[in-house]
């Protein structure tokens, strides 16, 4: 990036609070994108990670300007029926743009959001599985669980089961997250490889296990930012509550051990940070900070843990720059990224402002502003 274009600006860890970071992301992104004008042009999750991060921004503030852009982005895909527009119902990573439309209903009452929403979530029901009766991640990857597909299902199916009284969503759900947890778990590492092919015909997948090869850092975060959605809405008394509170925990406690001591940042592959060509990613970093201090907030985790969550939320923090028209720019953001090998994470391009990047950090940011300082 010339200079014309960036300046070198290097944020002190106090500059905004964590809240006014979210919100500097949140205008950043409102100024460059009308909501309908979002990229990819359709009911995707890189939107929805983004307008999760702003709905939970919106409701730390109770600035309208948040809720509107919101609205504004959901109405552009929702026709009167509750049909949705330029959406793929055949794979997990537009199901989770639907979340927002709970909100929407519940501050509205209009019908066409629940309509949406009951166009959307039974889908699950007659989703294609593999063997085990794991999700597919997507139609035209067979038999394929990737870890990013609970964040696109869990939580948006857990809050339907809840909101409409429909508590098979609950058994659903979890019975995903722990055939997931089960069969992509290291037992050495405690981490979790990005995805598991029961049939071992996918190109990446080991022919004896079907696991994927390596620990990818974002697929890892969406994982845990996904099972704390689940319980914000899953019953406390749900027979595998219990189950899934020990795999977050032990997830959570396995990931402090691999953050960098000197930065506070994790790396693209997790457990090889000590290969010269690996480097240090934003968005995985800010979900793993989000989800250990939701942790703590919430009593998954002891408060000792909170140590890791400031130092990767000042880690990242530090990484910050503006342009010259003082808007944000969040950087080391790995794009949107397949399952394959070393060599192919590594090379991987970056982008500043990618829309799951910049949710992540947003998501990590309004956690953030409600945990006790140091």
């Amino acid at each position: 990036m010339s200079t014309s274009e960036s300046s070198t600006y290097e944020p002190s860890n106090k500059t905004l609070t964590p809240i006014q970071w979210a919100e500097k992301a949140c205008e950043t992104l409102m100024a460059k994108f009308e909501p309908e004008l979002l990229p990819p042009e359709r009911f995707h999750y890189h939107q929805g990670v983004f307008l999760s991060g702003m709905e939970k921004c919106w409701r730390q503030t109770n600035k309208n300007k948040y809720y509107d852009y919101i609205k504004r982005w959901v109405d552009s895909h929702i026709l009167a029926d509750g049909s949705i527009m330029k959406f793929n119902s055949d794979e997990l990573d537009d199901i989770q743009p639907g979340v927002l439309l709970f909100t929407l209903y519940e501050q509205t009452g209009d019908e066409r959001y629940k309509k949406a929403l009951f166009n959307l979530v039974p889908l699950l029901k007659s989703w294609k599985t593999n063997p085990s009766g794991g999700f597919w991640h997507k139609e035209h990857y067979p038999n394929q669980m990737w870890l990013d597909g609970l964040y696109m299902a869990g939580p948006i199916a857990v809050q339907f089961g809840k909101t409409f009284d429909q508590s098979d969503y609950f058994d659903m759900m979890t019975y995903q997250a722990i055939l997931m947890e089960k069969h992509t778990k290291d037992p050495d590492t405690g981490l979790l490889y990005h995805g598991w092919d029961e049939t071992k015909e996918a190109n990446w997948a080991d022919p004896i296990t079907g696991l994927a090869p390596e620990f990818w850092g974002r697929a890892i975060g969406w994982y845990p930012v996904a099972l704390l959605e689940m319980f914000d809405h899953l019953p406390n008394d749900h027979k595998d509550k219990q189950k899934l509170t020990s795999i977050l925990q032990d997830l959570l406690i396995a990931l402090t051990k691999y953050q960098d001591s000197e930065t506070g940042l994790w790396y693209q592959v997790i457990d090889k940070g000590n290969l010269s060509d690996n480097w240090l990613e934003n968005s995985c970093t800010s979900l793993f900070v989000q989800a250990i201090a939701k942790a703590v907030r919430i009593g998954y985790l002891d408060a000792k843990y909170m140590k890791y969550a400031w130092k990767g939320y000042n880690g990242v923090i530090d990484t910050l720059k503006y342009d010259e028209k003082g808007n944000l720019l969040i950087g080391n953001i790995c794009i949107g990224t397949g399952i394959g090998d070393y060599a192919h994470y590594i090379a991987r391009p970056t982008s500043e402002n990618d829309l799951h990047g910049a949710g992540a950090f947003i998501l990590m940011c309004v956690e953030m502003s409600q945990a006790k300082t140091v």
